[in-house]
């Protein structure tokens, strides 16, 4: 179920950015941009809406909707985070007599046992 609803919602969205591309700017004549005669006006009518005006409300709509439904999912499933499994915690190894806590060798007193290895 989820795996459709995220193809369903992968394909609305790549159709939506199509549709989107397709439709012309407003304004996009060349006429207008210099003041030419038929621009239209800033908060005017816009007259008879296109296919792809239509089209695009009804590919945002399903958008939101395959949104929605793809957020309550996954609110049901609960969380990431708690699913996460925290390893014990490990002990540090205690250094030997050699060996600084920083990682660096001391100077170790000579021995007659420590000179014959």
């Amino acid at each position: 179920m989820t795996t459709l609803l995220v193809a369903v919602h992968i394909l609305v969205c790549l159709v939506l950015i199509g549709i989107v591309l397709l439709q012309g700017g407003k304004g996009a004549e060349l006429g207008s941009a210099f003041g030419g005669g038929a621009s239209q006006t800033l908060f005017g009518p816009r007259g008879a809406s296109t296919f792809l005006g239509k089209m695009t409300t009804v590919v945002a709509v399903v958008f939101m909707v395959t949104s929605l439904l793809l957020t309550i999912i996954s609110f049901k499933r609960g969380s990431v985070v708690e699913e996460t499994v925290i390893p014990e915690k490990t002990t540090v190894p205690v250094p030997s007599e050699g060996v600084t806590p920083q990682g660096g060798v001391k100077e170790v007193p000579q021995t007659p046992e420590t000179k014959e290895k």
